[in-house]
């Protein structure tokens, strides 16, 4: 919500401000000059109005993370960007409460999923944010979700609060910046990554939420590295400390429902090498990059083609959560002039294309094929033994 203040949070809190919103939901999926004047010929102020509608486009965005919670949640659109999944947010509570912990500091807390979910499973959190109107809004969503009696929330500097008062330490730190977005070097967190690596020195129950494409490297020793799917996207890494750590990776891959598929392992196995097989096995994101596609082969008696490409393969199918499964129909040395013709001959149109250890455009590649027909099929790009492959495989 560009603009917000405490103020203006507050009058879409009163009854007017209930009633711009509930106005705001109702227009909301029409043009947008066209909203707004319904708006203002309902009464309300023009602040007031584009506040509401503000808020009735990130409610709806918002659902794909909070569901139905999201109708009575306030947002703003970095907020609402590093907004942990509620999903997710649930699981990780879920499993502090069953480690024991009782109260929880939330540094860099944003718009509040993480500590919402910690008070439904009854655990007290002192949140803070550095920024004043993140903090506002926070404290507008506990109330809002009847967790204000376990939710604290206070606009500070994460590194001066006390954090050794409390049972456990959560850490989102801030990956983006004004006018630069998205930074991916930890250096630039807010707060610093010095401070955020060493809160497990002061408080061993430390979870650290972070981008999926942090280093291995830089997991604290002894702690466990936990990288997050939801629905085939990955999400997010945690790193799990202290007693909290109870496995050296994981890869938790989490659906729509109630499933939820864990992998472990070290994260330095060498899965075993081989000939491709009748079967190709694309891992989950979470899996490849928590370094666990050696445990996953080895977990459908599968192999790598390639000791460096993330691809598994096996001579029958087997089901499994941690990939998807594709039936390969060809396999050829890499050549435009060779695929096209295969391509050709088998009256194939359109192409869904994948690929690991290829330098190739996947855009650029369809163009050069040429495609015709009334016929669909998979294509992956990939190494075998080294040399560049192409595998056909039945469309999906």
């Amino acid at each position: 919500m560009p603009g917000v203040t405490p103020e203006l949070l507050a009058l879409l809190q009163t009854p007017l401000g209930v009633e711009a919103l509930a106005a705001a939901a109702e227009v909301g999926d029409g043009e947008p000059l066209a909203a707004a004047s319904a708006l203002r010929a309902r009464g309300f102020g023009a602040e007031l109005a584009a506040a509401a509608l503000t808020q009735a486009s990130l409610r709806r965005r918002a659902a794909v993370k909070f569901g139905p919670d999201a109708s009575g949640m306030f947002f703003t659109r970095p907020g609402l960007e590093q907004a942990t999944r509620a999903v997710v947010a649930d699981r990780r509570a879920a499993r502090l409460a069953a480690a024991g912990v009782e109260t929880l500091a939330d540094l860099g807390c944003g718009l509040g999923s993480d500590a919402m979910a910690a008070a439904r499973h009854g655990i007290t959190v002192y949140a803070v944010d550095a920024d004043p109107a993140t903090a506002a809004l926070a404290a507008a969503n506990a109330r809002t979700a009847g967790l204000a009696d376990r939710i604290t929330v206070t606009c500070a500097d994460a590194t001066t609060v006390e954090v050794e008062k409390y049972d456990a330490v959560f850490a989102d730190p801030a990956r983006r910046q004004a006018g630069r977005g998205r930074v991916f070097d930890p250096k630039s967190y807010s707060p610093p990554w010095d401070f955020v690596a060493g809160l497990a020195d002061r408080v061993p129950r430390t979870v650290l939420k972070l981008a999926p494409g942090i280093d291995h490297g830089l997991l604290p020793p002894g702690a466990e590295g936990e990288w997050v799917s939801v629905g085939g996207d990955l999400v997010e890494a945690a790193f799990w400390c202290g007693p909290l750590a109870s496995a050296q990776r994981r890869a938790t891959l989490l659906g729509s429902g109630p499933d939820v598929a864990e992998l472990t392992g070290s994260g330095v196995e060498r899965g075993t090498v081989g000939p491709v097989g009748a079967w190709f096995y694309d891992p989950d994101p979470a899996v490849v990059r928590s370094h666990l596609v050696a445990e996953f082969a080895a977990s459908i008696g599968g192999r790598l083609g390639d000791p460096e490409i993330a691809y598994v393969y096996t001579d029958d199918p087997v089901d499994t959560p941690y990939a998807r499964r594709l039936a390969v129909t060809d396999m050829l040395p890499f050549s435009l002039k060779r695929l096209r013709a295969l391509l050709r001959e088998r009256g194939v149109g359109t192409l869904e294309i994948r690929k690991r250890g290829s330098a190739l455009v996947p855009d650029q590649l369809r163009k050069d094929l040429k495609l015709s027909g009334p016929h669909a099929a998979g294509l992956v790009l990939t190494k075998v033994a080294g040399a560049p492959t192409v595998l056909l495989t039945a469309h999906s």
